[in-house]
């Protein structure tokens, strides 16, 4: 079987024996791989309408008198349904309280929300159902880099805005593409801060990498590369496991072998808890460094005890109100309006940027005007400058830029809640 040049250099540094097994397992993977597009083809030849959609930049779908669509695939049951259901519960509080004063230029938010359950072709055919069949005006607050990248085709043939991801990959950063606003940090700035800490601060120079066998933990392991070539290092090991699996008992050997003092992780938060669980158990305690993405609220729950000290990047403050630091006005609205719309729900880091997110799509549709469009609501969002979140860090926008925040804050988990590490 003969890789191509990307897939060769994933194989520089195994001997000739691991070459051959990881080209199998590679062969596997991308035979695998082709199944769930196959059937993405299958799923968009049945849904395509007998006339096509026009597609226009001034497409007023989703637009009425009193109303405005938006629609939404994310993950709220399967291995990520926590984070889907966290980052809902955050928008919707926000949304609430806008139509409960009106709505904006006389029209309230209704947001069609579908379960993809963190899987690709789910996510595709979802998007497809709320652009052709719903006829949404945007899409909101997708979670996922495997997801999101699927639909990135279809996004740009219809000329629809996305709005708040929750991801951080590079793909979907560069080149810029205005259908995809993204609001957080990417994954390249929580892998570099995540190395700063691990290399600069701590001192520890064997440094490896468990991450997700896909485009999520692809980009995570590239950007902790980058960020360790500054040091001139490399990972001393690599550990992957599968999408939607718990199969990570292979990647945890070769990290344990290699004696790794340090480990970033780029995954879930319930295969990344059983890899701090499993490792502990075999008296292996690296420090340990998640990013934003595994959720560090269920990932301390699952933990418990053994939670203990790992370290996980966030890209929003803390959303908690603390007697020793003068609240952030943002946080203490998210808190407020999540209290009003979900009063058993607890404040968490995913829901408070899903709040955020809100607030960003309400923004565009205000500066959009009465009269919107797409094209005039992606205006509107790049002509943001400096807007005030209340979370300290202003977000910006721009025609080459389509990432509004940049900052990455340092929380370790203690007593089974993430902190910020001061």
């Amino acid at each position: 079987m003969k890789l191509q040049p990307w897939a060769e250099l994933i194989m520089i540094q195994f001997s000739p024996q691991q070459v051959i097994k990881t080209k199998i397992n590679l062969l596997y993977y991308l035979l695998a791989a082709a199944l769930p597009w196959a059937m993405s083809i299958l799923l968009l030849s049945a849904c395509t309408p007998p006339q096509p959609l026009e597609i226009t930049s001034e497409n007023r779908n989703g637009i009425s008198d009193n109303e405005i669509l938006i629609g939404s695939s994310l993950a709220l049951g399967g291995h990520a349904g926590y984070l889907g259901t966290q980052m809902l519960q955050g928008a919707r509080s926000y949304i609430r309280h806008i139509n409960d004063m009106g709505g904006i230029h006389n029209r309230k938010i209704r947001l069609i929300t579908l379960d993809d359950r963190y899987n690709p072709t789910q996510c595709l055919y979802n998007t497809q159902q709320l652009i052709l069949e719903k006829k949404v005006f945007a899409l909101f607050c997708y979670v996922g880099t495997p997801t999101t990248v699927r639909i990135i085709p279809l996004i740009n043939e219809a000329r629809i805005p996305l709005v708040g991801i929750f991801t951080g990959a590079n793909r979907l950063r560069q080149p810029v593409n205005r259908y995809l606003i993204n609001i957080r940090a990417s994954y390249y700035q929580e892998t570099r801060a995540a190395v700063d800490f691990i290399v600069k601060k701590k001192q520890l120079n064997q440094v490896a990498v468990f991450y997700q066998y896909d485009e999520y933990g692809f980009d995570g392991l590239r950007g902790t590369e980058i960020a360790l070539k500054k040091y001139g290092l490399i990972p001393v090991a690599k550990g992957s496991y599968v999408r939607g699996t718990l199969d990570i008992e292979a990647g945890l050997d070769k990290i344990i072998a290699s004696n790794a003092k340090a480990v970033v992780m780029i995954g879930t938060y319930d295969s990344c808890a059983k890899f701090i669980k499993l490792a502990r158990e075999r008296n292996f305690s690296p420090l340990f460094h998640n990013v934003s993405f595994v959720g560090s609220k269920e990932l301390a729950r699952r933990l418990g005890p053994n939670g203990q000290g790992v370290m996980v990047t966030q890209v929003v403050p803390p959303p908690t109100l603390s007697p020793d630091t003068p609240p952030l006005p943002g946080v203490k609205e998210y808190i407020s309006l999540l209290n009003t719309a979900y009063p058993r729900r607890k404040p968490s880091f995913v829901g408070l940027e899903g709040y955020l997110n809100a607030r960003i799509l309400v923004e565009g549709i205000k500066r959009a005007g009465p009269d919107i469009t797409r094209e005039k609501f992606i205006n509107a969002i790049e002509s943001i400058d400096q807007f005030d979140l209340g979370i300290q860090n202003p977000l910006t926008f721009g025609k080459n830029d389509n990432q509004g925040l940049n900052d990455v804050y340092y929380t370790i988990i203690q007593d089974g809640k993430p902190v910020l590490l001061k």
